[in-house]
């Protein structure tokens, strides 16, 4: 069984992630990475490095889509890359998961 890995994003710093992480540790996240930077910002210091951490039975999970990418390509590129390891996405306030066939089609809605 792979490792639980949350993301959780601000976009400046006068807002905290503390409500993400809240949710995140309660989903049994082990290994948290917290980014302060603009969603529409493509090069992130912190997904770059998740993505390497990234091991086969991994799930990433985020509390909301929103909070990973601001666009649905970067989205569908993000997930595309965790497949490509074995790995799935889930979001913890919208209907997807990627380890499950229901999740995997809610995602292509």
């Amino acid at each position: 069984m792979g490792r639980k890995r949350g993301y959780a994003r601000v976009s400046t710093g006068d807002q905290s992630a503390d409500a993400q992480l809240t949710a995140l540790r309660a989903a049994g996240c082990t290994d948290l990475y917290v980014e302060t930077i603009s969603g529409a910002k493509r090069a992130r210091p912190e997904l770059e490095r998740l993505l390497g951490d990234i091991a086969p039975g991994d799930t990433v999970l985020v509390t909301r889509l929103d909070r990973l990418a601001r666009s649905l390509i970067h989205l569908l590129d993000v997930i595309a890359t965790l497949e490509s390891r074995g790995a799935a996405f889930q979001s913890l306030n919208d209907p997807i998961d990627t380890a499950s066939a229901q999740g995997k089609l809610q995602l292509q809605i």
